[in-house]
């Protein structure tokens, strides 16, 4: 895999269409979630031991491009 964003996927056909990690039913959200509980990257791989540390790398990376949208002024 080139990029880390190249980690998350997104099928109509799997979780809703919403991004996952690597083609796996796991959720961007979910890992996000988990650290938003305040679980460190090493809880949350011991939480889920499909990930990698690139894969929660790429969901926070995911998470902060997402919200990087221009603010316009009136």
């Amino acid at each position: 895999m080139n990029t880390l964003l190249d980690r998350i996927t997104v099928d109509p056909a799997q979780c809703g269409g919403r991004p996952c990690i690597r083609g796996m039913r796991i959720r961007v959200v979910d890992v996000l979630d988990l650290m938003a509980q305040g679980l460190s990257a090493q809880e949350v791989l011991e939480e889920m031991p499909d990930l990698e540390l690139e894969d929660i790398k790429a969901a926070l990376q995911f998470a902060a491009r997402r919200l990087d949208h221009p603010v316009l002024a009136a």
